[in-house]
């Protein structure tokens, strides 16, 4: 019997290029793809309210955003030096109460700004697992460390994961109806769960992914999980603690990932911009040698060009 060594993937149709308006949320495996998007200067935003891992701290900015929904003000909190809001990441956290909630409001402010003519958007869960905050009986995105007696840990079931996601969709549709919604599952293993709870969580959020895939039309899927668990099986593969995939891993998600979705047209394009990333990056040893001067007018041409094309564009 032959093994199937590589998941099928096909082009998409709609593909990323550089007209394009990215907005990707979830996990810290979404900040690694976010990385690779702002490494080749597409339009692209970043988890505005930090970090989130699971879907309903993700429906839960999604609605702020789009609805105006006010986070509870039982949610701010005073920990250790600082003031956090359980529903954003501690990024987000100020030395003052008021300081906190006016950078909820400006992050607020640029994901609505970032959500007018948005096309695509990355949404990529990490867990099933969530926290209740017993105060208010809510589900909340962050702990901020605060005492576990505060919390009940929950694992959110596929159908609460589904409507949760299907909420998010149409909420993303509300304001950007042209919006491509691409969903995919962090490979990083959430072992401080347990090995076991671990596996129970990510088969919730594959069950409600594609219950969503199913009764979403338009909705996609990307299999990042499926990659790192099934093409790169080997601890070669993962960081230092062993739960993370390192940069030869996040390197070969990207290339499978952008063989989907970035535009035939784009690729050209991302050519250009690495040799100039690759020139910023050349240190000269003679810095005021003929030689390198004339490297450095020619990639100021470069980046004159690229930004005479692409305004956007900031080196």
């Amino acid at each position: 019997m032959k093994l199937q060594t590589q998941i099928p993937l096909s082009r998409a149709n709609d593909g990323i290029d550089y007209d394009s308006r990215l907005l990707l949320l979830g996990s810290c495996f979404a900040e690694n793809i976010g990385d690779k998007f702002g490494y080749y200067k597409f339009q692209s935003l970043v988890n505005p309210f930090g970090i989130l891992y699971q879907s309903m701290a993700i429906r839960n900015f999604v609605k702020k955003v789009v609805s105006g929904q006010e986070f509870l003000d039982d949610h701010m909190l005073s920990s250790g030096d600082q003031w956090q809001c359980l529903d954003v990441h501690s990024d987000l956290g100020r030395s003052t109460k008021n300081e906190t909630l006016e950078a909820i409001e400006n992050a607020t402010k640029k994901a609505d700004h970032w959500l007018q003519g948005l096309t695509h958007a990355v949404i990529t869960l990490g867990t099933a697992w969530a926290y209740e905050y017993r105060p208010t009986y809510s589900i909340v995105a962050n702990c901020h460390k605060l005492p576990q007696s505060n919390f009940n840990k929950l694992l959110l079931d596929p159908v609460t994961i589904t409507a949760s996601l299907l909420e998010t969709i149409s909420l993303l549709k509300k304001r950007s109806p042209r919006v491509k919604v691409i969903l995919t599952i962090s490979p990083v293993r959430h072992l401080k769960d347990g090995f076991l709870e671990n596996q129970r969580s990510k088969a919730n959020l594959i069950t409600a992914v594609h219950e969503v895939l199913e009764n979403s039309p338009g909705t996609a899927y990307f299999p990042a999980y499926e990659i790192m668990m099934d093409e790169l099986r080997d601890y070669r593969f993962y960081d230092t603690d062993m739960v993370h995939p390192n940069q030869l891993a996040i390197d070969y998600i990207w290339e499978k990932f952008a063989s989907v979705w970035i535009a035939t047209e784009s690729m050209a394009v991302m050519e250009k911009v690495v040799a100039v990333q690759n020139g910023l990056n050349h240190r000269p040893f003679n810095p005021e040698s003929p030689k390198h001067q004339e490297f450095l007018k020619t990639l100021d041409q470069k980046i004159t060009y690229l930004q005479k094309e692409y305004p956007f564009m900031k080196f």
